[in-house]
């Protein structure tokens, strides 16, 4: 045996994959699944009955949940799919910049300024209009796969 010692500095990250393997059989509407390297939720499934050449076929109806495109996959029920991990986060929303970030307050008290204002018409002028009227509001962000959007808002009151 040698009496060296080794040296050995990691590079890869073991920990958190951006999605994880699901049978397409066991999804169901309201789930989600991975759909041309975008995480969709899922919005119809139908099966096929299997046929001659031995699968049972699932098709997918899908809404993109950043872009809100429409899309559509077939694959055979046996065979795995990719699952997005996605998390919704509530922060307490503090400024608005004069470009198109936002200021929020996590809740160990540190700030995040690296969130855009949403794409969607109604949502990004409830905002406006409730941060405008000096209202306590909180914004709900999801995330997956890399992305993150602020999809939904809460006015808790007034501000003190």
């Amino acid at each position: 045996m040698s009496d060296e010692e080794h040296q050995f500095e990691s590079k890869a990250d073991a920990g958190d994959s951006k999605t994880y393997p699901q049978q397409a059989g066991t999804i169901r509407k309201n789930g989600y699944i991975v759909i041309k390297a975008r995480p969709c939720k899922v919005v119809e499934v139908s099966t096929s009955k299997t046929g001659k050449h031995g699968h049972a076929k699932c098709h997918f109806v899908v809404i993109d949940i950043f872009n809100g495109k429409k899309l559509e996959d077939i694959v055979p029920s046996s065979h795995n799919c990719d699952v997005p991990h996605v998390n919704r986060t509530d922060y307490q929303l503090i400024d608005i910049s004069e470009d198109v970030f936002v200021s929020l307050l996590t809740e160990n008290g540190n700030t995040k300024d690296d969130m855009r204002l949403p794409t969607d018409e109604s949502l990004l002028s409830q905002i406006k209009d409730g941060f405008a009227d000096g209202k306590d509001l909180v914004v709900t962000v999801m995330s997956a796969m890399g992305e993150e959007q602020i999809c939904a808002l809460k006015d808790i009151g007034p501000k003190n």
